[in-house]
């Protein structure tokens, strides 16, 4: 009885602490200081009403914000666009959609992050890194490699549990010039757009990173800044067999109705694609982007979550990089959030994809003609 009651007690004492209003910035500001004094039940209320207040208040994102309000809509794909604001919710982040046989950006969710200067891509890195290590013969797709005591892994069991010990051993085994070399190929560093002002290139390391060097380079692209729009556009490459497009994201009528599709540059990775794309798929069907399954649809897509801390962005990072489907892609998408609390991770990015990609076939999405299928045959641009 005396337990049962110190418990409704402790109970009644946490759900009246909730309900207190929460001050502004000023006040909280100064009801933390205040409180760094007290003893006993003031302390205890301090520290709970610490860490109800929203986290601008400590110095990261918050997790929940409006990200759709600065944003311009005016020529996304209406249909996508929908998918995406719903699935994103009041999650602070951002979704890029691209239509991977052509490179037009269907919708930007979030624009304001979108062409920003990047964030650390996490383990959103690994596929580009196993391109690299089966081009150069490190490793094949039957290649077990150590992870653990008793404990060893292919590529595509790496891929789909996001193994980063198995990818620190390929950063080693390449070292930082090769890595780079691919890095580079895909686009890291460089502008992915064509004609977008407001894009910004991120930035890839000259150097290996001062932090665990190429082996975290390789493993949670420690010293890379990478921006949604590159990581769509590398997802779009995967999807369509390599070919790496300019994204372009028509803001007028006239842009719209001429749009001609622009190849940046072939990457010559179809002979290693299948493996990767195997890992990715693994990593939707039983790894840690499953939540991005769509059990009602036809169309299974292939992803790859990422999961960090960004210390240049002080916060936690979800990334989940993904296409639906293989045999005849129509959409790529890029899923990043931002925050403090454990709910921003990769699988909780994958889950915003699979909202999407729900969405999109509830509306009969995949069963349309391609948005791109009109448009005319590809050009080189510069």
């Amino acid at each position: 009885m005396v337990r049962q009651l110190r418990k409704l007690v402790t109970i009644g004492v946490l759900v009246a602490a909730l309900l207190v209003p929460l001050p502004d910035a000023g006040t909280a500001a100064k009801a933390i200081e205040s409180s760094s004094s007290s003893k006993s039940k003031s302390t205890k209320t301090s520290k709970l009403r610490k860490r109800l207040l929203p986290s601008r208040y400590r110095g990261y994102a918050p997790t929940y914000a409006d990200s759709v309000s600065a944003d311009d809509p005016s020529f996304d794909d209406p249909v996508v666009r929908e998918a995406a604001v719903s699935a994103l919710g009041r999650y602070n982040g951002s979704v890029v959609a691209v239509d991977p046989n052509t490179g037009r950006i269907l919708t930007v969710v979030n624009q304001r992050i979108a062409f920003s200067d990047g964030y650390i891509p996490c383990s959103t890195i690994k596929p580009t890194i196993a391109i690299a290590a089966l081009e150069e013969n490190v490793i094949t797709n039957d290649t077990m490699l150590k992870v653990g005591r008793r404990k060893y892994m292919n590529l595509t069991d790496a891929l789909a549990h996001s193994n980063n010990v198995f990818f620190e051993e390929l950063g080693r085994r390449m070292g930082f010039d090769t890595v780079s070399k691919y890095g580079r190929l895909l686009g890291l560093g460089e502008l992915s757009g064509y004609n977008l002002p407001d894009e910004h290139p991120g930035s890839f390391p000259t150097q290996p990173p001062a932090f665990g060097g190429v082996a975290r380079m390789s493993s949670f692209g420690e010293g890379i800044q990478i921006t949604p729009l590159q990581l769509a556009a590398i997802a779009a490459a995967f999807a369509n067999g390599g070919t790496l497009y300019y994204l372009q994201y028509p803001h007028s009528r006239e842009e719209a109705q001429n749009f001609e599709p622009r190849v940046k540059r072939d990457l010559n990775i179809s002979n290693v694609l299948p493996q990767v794309r195997e890992g990715m798929l693994a990593a939707v069907l039983y790894g840690t982007g499953r939540l991005s399954y769509d059990a009602g649809g036809e169309e299974t897509p292939l992803g790859k979550t990422g999961t960090c801390d960004d210390r240049a962005n002080p916060s936690r990072i979800g990334w989940f990089v993904s296409y639906a489907d293989e045999a005849h892609p129509k959409i790529a998408l890029a899923v990043l959030l931002r925050g403090n609390t454990r709910r921003v991770k990769g699988p909780t990015a994958a889950q915003v994809a699979g909202v999407i990609y729900r969405k999109l076939r509830e509306q009969n999405y995949f069963g349309e003609t391609s948005k791109g299928a009109a448009v005319p045959t590809p050009s080189s641009g510069k």
